[in-house]
């Protein structure tokens, strides 16, 4: 009995132990199985994790291309800018390090947290930028602190670097960051949240050219994130040369002699067309764009009454004035009329009941076509022009680019307006009267041009008649010194007048500038043979003595004074360069716009003889 009661209980123990040593030998193999699994199957993405653990790639934005003026001197660049961001997945408590940040970078915790929302539009693998383009000493600052700044990133990025600041703002244009309907669009694709690109002129248009290729640098970081070293590095290529037409001597001899009046001006060469000035008053400086405007500093530009962001030389559209006479003018002279035609100018002329004023109010007596352009007497072209016909009228003014896009390479041009008896029917559904023919023919009524088309209209009168397409960009070179573009100067069509007519129109120029009782006198330079003419365009209806609106000190206020005008070639025997300067509410094309052409004609003809700057391109 005691023999069979050892025997069982030794049987039970041999089972335990059997079952028990089963139940470890398959724990053992499923561990053995798991780390086999772990170490071979799933190698590849488990070290993958880890390396993503302990890495993190960083972008290196590229430096966009540099822009020169026309000899090579140096407009536009990009400067070392220090920025602050920080890594979203390894901040537990935003908080807690907003309160740390806001003392070293000057920042209101709230402001940092309205950063803090919108950088989570990016990807979580993106830093987000709580401050941009901060001092070395506050960059220092947060790198003493880092230990206990889980997280945060001190990067340095390029930034446009505008070194003529406000100076031809309007051509080269700003940057601004990429929207989401830009990203959406397909036209971006290799843009990311949080890229600048241009958003105007010269940057938006050669955005291909100028942005350059990111590069990336792999970095490896402890587990609070901190940078331990850098693994891999590929260099960002920087974006191309751009080359411009402009003078940059010239642009500042334009820009002082303008000040801080409101306008336009803009000078070519009258045999290519390049723009050689471009001047649009008030100004901006694209720098204010270049690391993220505020919504204060766009507000003062957007809601400044003068327009500052508009480029009036190709967006401003006023009415010539005299500076279209000389195109009714040639109209009337190749209708038959001839040079000799002879007007009684008494300082009106009526039709149907209504009179229209001379400037001059004791009249100009007699005179003849170079009279008329000498002195700008209204009568003479009223009388003429309204045998000419508003219709003949019109087709000579689109043929020298009034009217219509003179083709600027860049956006924003607009078209001016050039009226005929058919756009007054589909515009209005009414007739046309002879007295607003009367009223077009010195350039005024529905008459608009920009100071672009006027510009254009100058050097085709310079160059017999060659209508030039303006070109703002001489070449586009890699760094390699490839050339990538290389405009050609492009005749939009040719306007043919006889050398006598054309010979008529330029001498009545010349004396403009030259003669006694010319208008433009105050354009006069000794030794410089100067081809120009005034404009006094009115801004509201003509009033008599009686109506006239006086400010309290006895002028008339600002915005109800006419705009001065001034076009201009010189030389006049040899053409090279046109002109048109506008002044806005200017109220004297000769004393007023007439000084500023002057200034740019004398600059342009003291910098033939002397050695470009920055080498010759």
């Amino acid at each position: 009995m005691g023999l069979d009661l050892e025997w069982k209980k030794s049987a039970v123990v041999q089972r335990r132990f059997l079952i028990y040593s089963t139940v470890v030998a398959a724990v053992f193999l499923l561990l053995l199985f798991r780390l086999w699994y772990l170490q071979v199957i799933s190698y590849e993405n488990l070290h993958e994790r880890s390396v993503r653990n302990r890495t993190r790639v960083l972008s290196l934005d590229a430096p966009r291309g540099p822009v020169y003026d026309r000899n090579g001197v140096l407009l536009v660049d990009n400067r070392p800018s220090f920025q602050i961001s920080v890594m979203r997945q390894e901040v537990e408590n935003p908080a807690q390090l907003f309160e740390q940040l806001s003392p070293l970078l000057g920042i209101d915790i709230s402001e940092l947290e309205l950063r803090w929302q919108e950088g989570k539009k990016f990807p979580i693998y993106r830093p987000v930028p709580l401050a941009q383009d901060v001092s070395r000493e506050t960059m220092e600052k947060v790198q003493e602190h880092s230990v206990t700044l889980p997280g945060v990133l001190t990067e340095v990025r390029p930034v446009r670097d505008y070194l003529e600041h406000g100076s031809a703002a309007h051509l080269i244009g700003y940057l601004g960051e990429i929207t989401q309907a830009e990203l959406q669009s397909g036209d971006f694709n290799q843009y990311r949240a949080g890229d600048f690109i241009g958003k105007t002129a010269l940057e938006r248009t050669f955005e291909p050219y100028l942005r350059g290729e990111k590069g990336r640098r792999l970095v490896e970081v402890d587990v609070q994130g901190k940078l331990l070293r850098q693994l891999e590095m590929e260099p960002s290529r920087p974006g191309n040369k751009i080359y411009l037409t402009l003078d940059r001597e010239l642009q500042r001899a334009a820009d002082e002699a303008f000040g801080s009046q409101a306008g336009a001006a803009v000078a070519l060469d009258v045999n290519t067309g390049e723009v050689l000035v471009m001047v649009s008053r008030p100004t901006f400086d694209p720098s204010l764009f270049a690391s993220g405007i505020t919504g204060d500093e766009w507000r003062v530009l957007a809601e400044n009454d003068s327009h500052p962001l508009q480029n009036k030389v190709i967006a401003g559209q006023y009415p010539p004035g005299s500076t279209f006479k000389m195109v009714v003018a040639l109209a009337a002279l190749r209708d038959g009329a001839s040079v000799k035609r002879s007007v009684d100018c008494k300082g009106d002329f009526v039709i149907g009941g209504s009179r229209y004023r001379c400037w001059k109010k004791k009249g100009h007596g007699p005179t003849d076509l170079k009279k008329a352009l000498r002195e700008s007497c209204d009568v003479w072209f009223y009388q003429v022009g309204l045998e000419l016909g508003i219709d003949k009228l019109s087709a000579a003014a689109k043929e020298f680019g009034l009217g219509s896009p003179v083709g600027y390479p860049l956006p924003g041009e607009r078209s001016g307006l050039m009226p005929s008896q058919e756009w007054k029917r589909q515009r209005y559904n009414k007739p046309w009267y002879a007295g607003e023919t009367v009223i077009a023919s010195i350039g005024q009524g529905f008459v608009l041009a920009t100071p672009m088309q006027l510009a254009v209209m100058m050097a085709t009168v310079a160059n017999n008649g060659k209508v030039l397409k303006p070109q703002v960009v001489r070449k586009i070179e890699d760094w390699q010194g490839h050339l990538l573009i290389q405009p050609e100067t492009e005749i939009v069509r040719q306007i043919n007048y006889s050398p006598a007519d054309w010979k008529a129109v330029r001498d009545g120029l010349i004396a403009v500038v030259n003669e006694p009782h010319g208008t433009g006198r105050a354009a006069h330079i000794d030794n410089i043979l100067v081809a120009g003419k005034t404009g006094t365009s009115q801004v509201v209806r003509r009033r008599s003595d009686e109506e006239e609106e006086l400010d309290k000190d006895g002028k008339t206020p600002y915005r109800f004074r006419p705009h001065a005008l001034f076009v201009a070639y010189a030389p006049a025997e040899k053409p090279e360069i046109a002109i048109a300067v506008v002044v806005e509410h200017g109220q004297s094309g000769g004393r007023v716009a007439g000084p500023i052409a002057k200034r740019i004609i004398q600059r342009y003809m003291e910098l033939k003889v002397q050695v470009p700057q920055g080498g010759s391109n």
